[in-house]
């Protein structure tokens, strides 16, 4: 059973204009100890439909579906409730860690207050503990630490300080948003193999909010791509990389630098991301899919229906499976991300 199921979930942001459908439709599920990736451009939907998991959206949204953590529906808590799982149960890694920590207030101090919020224990206690998390993520001298303020650290140390305040709590689900988004390469790498390593000791699930396929291919077990608010292709990393099946997803996979060598040029997606206030008729991606045919573009696909011989592997497109295995072999992933997946 999943430890956090994700059932149509919905979220639309009503607005002078009309409803903006951020989120349309949204289901999955992670388990105990696997990581999910999420994947697609800027607003597809990938980290509002994590804001809402957490319960942090403005007061102008309505929210729809279930989310079951266990035997709680995390969309029908009250704030009180969603106040007690927020931290504790269910923790987020923000993209920005310079905005998301306090810079008024020490390390120290924000990480033992999250630990306040939650457990009932001795200043002494929680401060043990707070150094204990920061040693975990590989911060030097915690102690001394520990009286730093945010500016006082790169940004490297910031995003570290950041994932010890999520997981301070051993959380059974852990939301990353962007974590490596504005690192360095080396910083990024060693953010990814501690993400991996704490996954392991702590046992949790992880949602991986990103655009970047190569983190996806190197830490992921599971990926959904979102286009315009909602998922078109959900497998596993091997499957979405080896035998992609959506337009959208080989895309993605032809804009990856490593395509472009003897080609000269970067593939790009023609167009823009539709507007979720007005979208468009049929299938959402139709207006930039070289593969588009009549009926895309009146009638939405399918909901997601799995592949013959593939019960894991689904895909919301008019295609015929023919079309999408021959060209899905064309696009499957090359070089460094490919030789991530084989690991």
């Amino acid at each position: 059973m999943a430890l956090l199921e994700v059932n149509d979930l919905r979220t639309y942001f009503y607005t002078r204009e009309g409803a903006v459908r951020a989120v349309d439709g949204v289901s999955f599920a992670v388990d105990k100890g696997k990581t999910l990736g999420i994947v697609g451009e800027s607003g597809s939907g990938k980290s509002v439909t994590n804001l809402t998991l957490m319960g942090l959206l403005p007061e102008n949204v309505k929210v729809s579906g279930s989310a079951m953590l266990g035997d709680q529906d995390l969309l029908k808590l009250s704030g009180p409730e969603l106040r007690k799982v927020r931290g504790n149960d269910v923790a987020m890694i923000f993209q920005d860690p310079m905005t998301s920590l306090n810079p008024v207030y020490t390390v120290g101090a924000q990480l033992t207050e999250a630990i306040n919020l939650h457990r009932d224990v001795s200043k002494g206690e929680a401060r043990s503990r707070a150094v204990e998390m920061l040693t975990a993520v590989g911060i030097p001298s915690p102690s001394e630490r520990m009286s730093s303020y945010p500016h006082e650290m790169s940004g490297g140390m910031r995003q570290r300080v950041m994932i010890a305040m999520a997981l301070i709590n051993n959380p059974r689900v852990l939301i990353a948003d962007e974590p490596t988004t504005a690192l360095d390469v080396t910083t990024q790498a060693q953010i990814l193999e501690l993400i991996r390593r704490l996954r392991s000791d702590f046992d949790s699930a992880i949602i991986m909010i990103t655009h970047d396929l190569g983190v996806v291919a190197e830490l992921c077990d599971d990926v959904i791509v979102m286009y315009g608010g909602r998922v078109v292709e959900r497998g596993t990393v091997f499957e979405i990389f080896e035998r992609p099946q959506h337009p959208y997803t080989w895309g993605l996979l032809g804009s990856l630098p490593g395509r472009a060598v003897g080609r000269g040029k970067l593939y790009s997606i023609p167009g823009t991301p539709p507007s979720l206030l007005s979208p468009p008729l049929g299938c959402r991606f139709h207006p930039r899919c070289t593969y588009v045919m009549e009926g895309c573009r009146h009638e939405p696909p399918p909901s997601l229906l799995p592949l013959q011989n593939s019960s894991d592997h689904l895909v919301a497109c008019h295609l015929d499976q023919g079309t999408r295995d021959a060209r899905g072999a064309e696009m499957a992933s090359v070089g460094t991300v490919q030789g991530a997946v084989h690991e």
